[in-house]
């Protein structure tokens, strides 16, 4: 049977050059293999930049699915996400294709991989924690939520006021019999492998600050301008891209070079300790350092 592969890990690490070794593996020992992304950045057509995304030209003749598939004014959600890569995926098994999904956005990655049910939504509830936010101020957000689910306060990010307002109104929902969430033990959605990429974090830092900064040399203030232009201080999600707000902050007078540079490494950091975080907790990964002889091993032995 056809499996699933998911490569994953921290930003920085290495995931596309292993990923279409992956591909070039499994095609050589007979198997067409494409590559499904999950980084949820890299959804948005004009976000090259700032992304790190893979040109064309550089991904070997390898088809790649849900790259510049929205607009910087929409929104992307796991919501949406889960059902459309897992269209593609199935369409993949079904004429013989190795799916390998790539990225390092932990909850889209889950929502595919794993059996993972979505909590409904309460428009008028989520209304009102909106309406609690202007008036208390998100630190007020973070403490109930902190009283309400430690486990998941301590998980998200607390500056993010939509995670904030969206984790009250599921715990609401779930205490109304209305919940859903990654099992304790999650399951495997397809049969699975899973590979997460690593890098010894002094090095994992310096190529980070190193990447922010080749960032602005190749020009991030430049394409965040073209963004501007498309609505991208509009959007829900993309507005709020590592860099790319920096870059807006710059723009605007707000900052100065040097001052959005050091804070896109700063949070570009605390994102990659965050995405760590999360694979870790992963079952039955194989984890390898990027471009190591384990990495190549790995790589050869993978058979369909």
């Amino acid at each position: 049977m056809t499996r699933l592969f998911a490569v994953v890990g921290a930003t920085g690490t290495g995931k596309s050059a292993l990923s279409l070794d992956l591909a070039e593996a499994l095609i050589a020992s007979g198997r067409p293999a494409e590559v499904v992304n999950a980084d949820a950045m890299q959804f948005y057509r004009g976000m090259d930049i700032g992304t790190a995304k893979l040109p064309l030209a550089e991904r070997r003749g390898i088809p790649h699915h849900l790259f510049d598939v929205l607009d910087v004014t929409e929104e992307a959600s796991v919501a949406w996400y889960q059902p459309t890569a897992r269209a593609i995926i199935d369409d993949l098994l079904t004429r013989g294709v190795t799916p390998i999904i790539v990225g390092g956005s932990g909850l889209y990655v889950s929502s595919v991989i794993h059996d993972f049910r979505f909590p409904g939504r309460d428009q008028a509830l989520r209304e009102r924690l909106e309406a609690e936010l202007e008036s208390e101020g998100l630190a007020a957000l973070v403490e109930r939520l902190r009283h309400l689910d430690p486990a998941t306060a301590a998980r998200i990010d607390a500056a993010n006021a939509r995670r904030v307002i969206r984790a009250l109104e599921v715990h609401a929902l779930a205490e109304q019999g209305h919940g859903a969430a990654l099992p304790a033990a999650p399951q495997p959605w397809r049969p699975l492998e899973v590979i997460g990429v690593s890098t010894p974090r002094a090095e994992l830092v310096e190529r980070l600050d190193r990447r922010v900064e080749q960032m602005w040399r190749d020009g991030i203030v430049e394409e965040t301008e073209r963004l501007l232009a498309h609505g991208l201080e509009r959007g829900v999600t993309a507005s709020r891209a590592i860099g790319y707000a920096q870059a807006t902050a710059q723009l605007r007078g707000a900052s100065s070079e040097s001052e959005a540079i050091g804070e896109t490494q700063r949070l570009t950091r605390r994102y990659a300790r965050r995405q760590v975080s999360w694979f870790k907790r992963y079952p039955a990964i194989s984890w390898v350092e990027g471009g190591s002889a384990q990495a190549c091993a790995l790589v050869r032995a993978a058979r369909p």
